[in-house]
């Protein structure tokens, strides 16, 4: 199926997501679609697979003009996309997961689409269990599922947002291998991704939006510097960790452990000093975020102490966390970090609440426009925080957070993000650790891990390692320790 976009427009309010993009994609390849965010990818592609519908130009799928009204209506033409977030119902198993949009109902025909749950899996080398939960996979596995499910509904165009996001090396590897065979037995399959090395080594042909336009289209092979001059009109050199000397101790935990119904962390022990970067690593699930949570207050532990500053906080709850000067930073930016439908200022007089009984909305608009300003959103101070691009949105949570805090604790900060965006939003964070705020963060990003931290722990199953020195870990070291083996 050949894709031809002619003249494409979005736009948002003020914001033109799409600006006259004009595009011919090939059946039998896989393309990459680059971009800084907001640039406009993710939005041409939601308009490719029917979740939202162009202002002007045309859509062509093999010569005929399509429009679609729906996600099942594209569907229905042989378009499918794999979100960055699997689309799932959770309390639901593989199988009847699998069987939803098919038309079949979820009590019928259950055996003949076990049969074809199987034979696409083997095809693929994945391991989906038909009776589990879905809720009890990996990203990965979920992402998997997805794919599976989309390619027995008859899709021939594929596209996947950020895929490798939050997903194990091996996960990617039979990713890559399943998309690499799609391409091969002639389905066009469209690549949106920030990760460069991934385009090189998977993408046939790249295009690159900046500001909504095409800027360039270059056949493999390709070299990331010429992606980045592509996409930001300059090259970057990779960021390291400035020297910065340590103050006192901010955080001690002993021997904590915290309990969920799927995971338990024991025995963690740690020292942390104000100035300090320690990185957590570890596949998702391993328990990282509980330790997190706990450190912020917003979950309890089961036993042992948590000593902030020379004070006991081990039973205190989140709002004494936050009166000590300590923030959290979710991964989940929409879920768990703002309020969908909320607009930046609307954000703004919630976190810089001034003790007034009525909002003065003169003062958060002009709080609104100072954070745009000095934190490079593309926004108004009226745009609602879900309009915002993921780059926007990390911003702005960076923007909403008390200045000189004692302990900064972030998920994934630059999750998503692209290069320039990731290197920006550390600059500020170095910043705040030059200023003492002792800073501890997850990532899935090796590079990001041994390029910022002082130290790091590995996380496995629930139980951590003892802390490495950055600096004397390479990328591979740390992926044999993730792996639970030694280089």
């Amino acid at each position: 199926m050949r894709i031809e976009f002619r003249n494409l427009d979005k736009c948002y309010g003020s914001v033109r997501a799409n600006d006259k993009i004009s595009l011919t994609l090939q059946s039998g390849t896989i393309q990459g679609l680059l971009g800084e965010n907001g640039a406009g990818k993710t939005t041409l592609m939601k308009i490719l697979s029917g979740y939202t519908r162009a202002d002007g130009g045309e859509v062509l799928l093999d010569g005929t003009a399509v429009t679609f009204a729906s996600p099942a209506q594209a569907i229905a033409h042989g378009i499918g996309m794999l979100h960055q977030d699997p689309m799932d119902v959770p309390a639901l198993s593989v199988l009847d997961n699998f069987m939803l949009g098919a038309g079949r109902g979820l009590a019928q025909q259950r055996k003949r689409s076990a049969a074809q749950l199987t034979e696409l899996s083997r095809q693929f080398g994945f391991a989906l269990d038909p009776d589990a939960t879905a809720g009890s996979l990996s990203v990965g596995e979920r992402q998997q599922l997805e794919l599976v499910r989309l390619l027995a509904l008859g899709v021939q165009v594929v596209v996947l947002d950020e895929p490798t996001t939050g997903i194990s090396e091996p996960q990617k590897l039979l990713l890559f291998a399943a998309l690499r065979k799609l391409a091969e037995q002639g389905l066009t399959v469209i690549f949106v991704s920030h990760k460069l090395a991934e385009v090189e080594a998977l993408c046939s042909r790249a295009v690159v939006l900046r500001t909504g336009r095409v800027v360039g289209e270059v056949q493999a092979p390709f070299s990331s510097d010429q992606l980045v001059m592509m996409m930001f009109g300059q090259c970057f050199s990779r960021g390291g960790r400035p020297a910065a000397p340590l103050g006192d101790e901010v955080l001690q935990l002993d021997d904590i452990a915290v309990h969920t119904h799927q995971l338990s962390v024991e025995h963690i022990s740690l020292g942390v000093r104000a100035g300090e970067v320690i990185g957590l690593a570890g596949l998702e699930g391993s328990g990282q975020r509980l330790l997190m949570q706990a450190c912020a207050g917003i979950r309890r532990v089961g036993s042992g102490r948590i000593t902030l500053a020379g004070q006991d906080m081990t039973h205190e709850p989140y709002h004494r966390y936050l009166q000590e000067r300590v923030a959290f930073v979710p991964a989940a930016r929409l879920e768990e970090g703002m309020i969908a439908g909320l607009q930046i200022r609307e954000h703004v007089a919630l976190a810089k609440g001034n003790g007034h009984l009525f909002v003065r909305w003169d003062e958060a608009e002009a709080g609104a426009r100072r954070l745009i300003d000095e934190f490079r959103v593309v926004g108004q101070p009226t745009t609602r925080v879900q309009e915002l691009s993921g780059g926007n949105q990390q911003r702005t949570l960076l923007g909403l957070l008390p200045e000189h805090l004692r302990l900064l604790l972030l998920e994934h900060p630059t999750r998503g993000l692209d290069v320039e965006s990731s290197r920006w939003i550390w600059q500020r964070l170095l910043a705040r650790r030059a200023d003492g705020t002792a800073i501890l963060f997850t990532s899935t990003d090796l590079d990001e891990l041994v390029d910022h931290s002082d130290r790091i722990v590995v996380f496995s199953g629930g139980a951590m390692s003892r802390p490495v020195s950055a600096a004397d870990v390479t990328c591979e070291q740390l992926g044999y320790l993730i792996g639970g083996r030694h280089a």
